[in-house]
C-alpha cells in the first residue's frame, strides 16, 4: 500500500454550517464557567432596568401542556398577527410546544441585551426577537444543556426579576432574564429542567418522539457481516462468530464478533473472565495483503500478584500465529505506565512480556478521561466569551488540549505503522477497552483503510468501533441527565473527532466528507434528536428498540449528501496516510470551539462555495464523459475507414 505523508501546506479552514434542528444561533457565545455571581447580578439589573415589561397571566382556557404568556396591550403593534407569526417556533414532527413567554431578555455577550419571545418545546429552547433586522434567533436543543441555574430575583423598577443561566455541552453559555411575578406561573425554570433532563425523572428522550421520514434508511448503513466480508473475512485463521449473540459472554460487545478459529468455548469463557468486563480480544481490522491485524480488548486482570491465565496467553499466541509475515505481537497499552501500575494494584494490570512469549508491550502514555475533561474545561475558559488576543497562543497552550490531541494521534500513527510497515499484528487496550481503545482503533483504521475516509465508510467506522463495541455514550455525554458533575463524563468522542479534523487538514483531498459532516455529528451527539448515539451498548439499544422507535442520524445525512461532500475529494485507494503529529502541525479547531463568537467567523461562507464547486465539478465531469464518447466514436470511425485491425485509440481515463 502506498504512503501519503502530510506536507506543510494546511487545508483552508471551513466555517460551520448548521444542520437543521442542530440548535445553533445566528449569533451566540461560547460556554464556559458560570462566572462570578456579582457580575451576573450586574448584568441582570442592567437588563431589568433597560426593559419595561407589562404582562398578564395566561388565560385559564389555555391547555396545561401549551401555556402561552400573552400581553394584553398589543395596541402598540400595528400588525400583531404578523409579528406573532414571525415569532413562531418551527417544529419537528412529534415536537410539541410547552411554554411561550414574551418579554424575555437574552443577555448576549457580544451585542448586549435583546428582548424577545422564548418558546420552550419538549425538544428545544427557541428565542426570537423581531425588533432587530434581520430578526435575531436562538435555537438550542435541550439535550445540549448540561446545567441550568435559576438566579434569585433582584429588584428593579419596582418589579422582581429572575435570571436563568444555562451551561451547554457545545462550548456556550446562555443567560436570560424575565419578570418573576409575570412569568412565574409559566414555570419556565421548572419546565426547562423537566424536558432538558428527562432521564433523571425516568422519562424518554425526545428521539423516541421524533417522527421525521427520510428517503434513506440510516439504520441499514452498517451490516457487520458485510463489513467483515469487505475485509476478506472469514478466512482460515479468523471466523465470524455469534458466540455473543445473546450478549451473555460480554454484555458490552456486539452480537457478532470476529475471533480466531478453533478456539474452544471453555477456553474463550476463561479468556473473557480474565479480561475486565469480559471484553476478550476480537478483531477490528485485517490488512488485505499481509494479514496483520488490529485486535481490541480490555486489560487483563493480573492483579498485584501477577496472576496468569494460560488460556489468555494461548489466545494471544493464536492471534500472532494467524499472521505469517511476523513472529511478533505488539500489545499497545493506551494508558500511562504509572496508571497501569496503579490499576494493577487494584486487580487490573497489563501483559507481562515474560508470560506472553514473542509479545512486545508498549505504553502510549495517553491520559485518562478525567484529565481530558479538565483540559476541555480550561479550553472553555479561554474561548468564552472574550478572547485575550495578546495571550491567545499561551492560553491555548496552558489548556494542554492540543498536546493531548498530539499524543493520541501519535499513538494511532504508531499503531498503523506497526501494521503497515512492520507487518506485525497489534493488540490494543486501555483499562475497560471502550474509551482510548475506541479512539486508537478507529484512528489507525482511518489511516490505513481508504474506505473509512468516505462518508459511508466513516459512518460504518463509528457504528462498528464506537457504538457496537460499547463506548458509553450515555455516561460520557450525560444524555438527559441532570448530574452535570458526574465523574464519568468526558469528551472522549469529541477528542476523536478533533483528531479526524486534524488529519483532514493535512490531507484535504483524501476524505470524501467535509467539515460540516464532522460538525453535524458532534451537534447531534448532544441533541437527542436521533437515536444513533443513545445508550451505552448494543444490548441496551436492542432492549430499548432504538432502531424501530427512533430515526438514525445517517438517514438525515445520507438524504442530502451534497451538503456533506468535499469537492476536492480524490479516492486515494490503498494509500496509507501518515499525518505529522508535531504540535507545529496541529491547530485549534476554531470552527467548532469558537464558532459561537461572531468575530471569529470568516466573512465568506466557504461551505456555500464548496457546494458551488461541487456543481462545477459535476458539470466538468459531464463534459469529460461527453468528450470521452466523442473520442471513442472518432476512434471507431477512423478504424473502420482505414480497415486496420492494428490501429486503436486508448480510452481517456480522466476524473475531475
Amino acid at each position: 500500500m502506498d504512503r501519503l505523508v502530510s506536507s506543510d501546506s494546511l487545508a483552508a479552514k471551513k466555517p460551520p454550517r448548521l444542520a437543521p434542528g442542530s440548535g445553533q444561533a445566528s449569533v451566540e457565545s461560547q460556554d464556559g464557567p458560570a462566572g462570578s455571581h456579582v457580575e451576573w447580578c450586574k448584568q441582570l439589573i442592567a437588563a431589568t432596568i433597560s426593559t419595561h415589561h407589562s404582562a398578564s397571566v395566561v388565560p385559564e382556557d389555555i391547555s396545561k401542556d401549551y401555556r402561552v404568556f400573552r400581553r394584553p396591550d398589543l395596541g402598540v403593534l400595528r400588525d400583531g398577527n404578523k409579528v406573532a407569526q414571525m415569532e413562531e417556533a418551527p417544529l419537528f414532527p412529534g415536537e410539541a410546544i410547552k411554554t411561550i413567554a414574551k418579554d424575555v431578555t437574552y443577555i448576549c455577550p457580544f451585542i448586549g441585551a435583546i428582548s424577545g419571545t422564548l418558546t420552550l418545546t419538549d425538544y428545544k429552547l427557541y428565542f426570537k426577537s423581531v425588533e432587530r433586522e434581520p430578526p435575531f434567533t436562538l435555537d438550542v436543543p435541550l439535550g445540549v444543556m448540561s446545567r441550568i441555574e435559576q438566579i434569585a430575583g433582584l429588584q428593579g423598577h419596582g418589579a422582581s426579576s429572575c435570571g436563568l443561566e444555562i451551561v451547554c455541552k457545545d462550548m456556550r453559555n446562555l443567560r436570560f432574564t424575565y419578570k418573576q411575578e409575570e412569568h412565574g406561573k409559566l414555570e419556565i425554570f421548572e419546565n426547562l429542567t423537566h424536558f432538558a433532563f428527562p432521564v433523571s425523572i425516568n422519562l424518554p428522550l425526545f428521539a423516541m418522539k421524533y417522527k421525521e421520514n427520510f428517503p434513506v434508511q440510516g439504520w441499514k448503513v452498517y451490516d457487520p457481516v458485510a463489513e467483515y466480508k469487505r475485509q476478506g473475512l472469514p478466512n482460515e485463521s479468523w471466523t465470524i462468530s455469534k458466540v455473543n449473540s445473546n450478549y451473555e459472554l460480554c454484555d458490552t460487545y456486539p452480537a457478532i464478533v470476529v475471533m480466531p478459529t478453533n478456539v474452544k468455548d471453555d477456553d474463550l469463557c476463561k479468556v473473557a473472565a480474565f479480561r475486565t468486563s469480559g471484553r476478550f480480544p476480537v478483531l477490528s481490522w485485517i490488512h488485505p495483503e499481509t494479514q496483520a491485524t488490529i485486535t481490541r480488548c480490555s486489560q487483563p486482570m493480573v492483579g498485584p500478584n501477577d496472576k496468569r491465565c494460560k488460556e489468555d496467553e494461548k489466545y494471544l499466541q493464536t492471534i500472532m500465529d494467524a499472521n505469517a509475515q511476523s513472529h511478533k505481537l505488539t500489545i499497545f497499552d493506551a494508558r500511562q505506565n504509572s496508571v497501569a501500575d496503579a490499576n494493577k494494584a487494584k486487580g487490573g494490570g497489563y501483559e507481562s512480556e515474560s508470560a506472553y512469549s514473542n509479545a512486545e508491550l508498549v505504553f502510549l502514555e495517553i491520559h485518562n478521561i478525567h484529565v481530558i475533561r479538565e483540559s476541555l474545561r480550561k479550553l472553555k475558559d479561554v474561548v468564552y466569551p472574550v478572547i485575550d488576543e495578546s495571550k491567545w497562543l499561551s492560553n491555548i497552550d496552558s489548556t494542554h488540549w492540543l498536546e493531548y490531541i498530539r499524543i493520541l494521534l501519535a499513538g494511532a500513527v504508531r499503531m498503523a505503522d506497526k501494521v503497515e510497515s512492520a507487518k506485525t499484528s497489534v493488540v490494543i487496550h486501555c483499562s475497560d477497552g471502550w474509551d482510548r481503545t475506541s479512539q486508537l482503533a478507529s484512528l489507525s483504521m482511518l489511516i490505513l483503510d481508504s474506505f473509512y475516509r468516505t462518508i459511508k465508510g466513516f459512518e460504518v467506522l463509528l457504528e462498528k468501533e464506537w457504538l457496537s463495541f460499547g463506548h458509553r455514550f450515555a455516561v460520557r455525554v450525560g444524555h438527559g441527565d441532570e448530574n452535570h458533575a458526574a465523574a464519568d463524563r468526558s469528551p472522549i468522542f469529541l477528542q476523536f473527532i478533533d483528531c479526524v479534523w486534524q488529519i483532514t487538514r493535512q490531507f484535504p483531498a483524501a476524505f470524501e466528507f467535509n467539515e460540516l459532516f464532522l460538525l453535524t455529528i458532534l451537534d447531534h451527539l448532544y441533541s437527542c434528536l436521533f437515536g444513533t448515539f443513545l445508550f451505552n451498548s448494543d444490548q441496551q439499544r436492542v432492549k430499548e428498540e432504538v432502531q424501530t422507535k427512533t430515526v438514525s442520524l445517517w438517514s438525515y445525512i445520507n438524504s442530502q449528501l451534497e451538503e456533506f461532500t468535499n469537492p476536492f475529494y480524490v479516492n486515494y485507494e490503498n494509500h496509507v496516510l501518515y499525518p505529522v503529529t508535531s504540535l507545529r502541525h496541529l491547530e485549534l479547531w476554531v470552527n467548532y470551539y469558537v464558532r459561537w463568537n461572531p468575530r471569529m467567523r470568516p466573512q465568506v461562507p466557504i461551505h456555500q462555495n464548496s457546494k458551488e464547486l461541487l456543481g462545477i465539478r459535476a458539470e466538468l465531469q459531464k463534459k469529460v464523459e461527453e468528450l470521452q464518447r466523442e473520442v471513442s466514436n472518432l476512434a471507431m470511425s477512423s478504424s473502420s475507414e482505414r480497415a486496420s485491425p492494428t490501429h486503436s485509440v486508448s480510452p481517456v481515463q480522466t476524473t475531475v
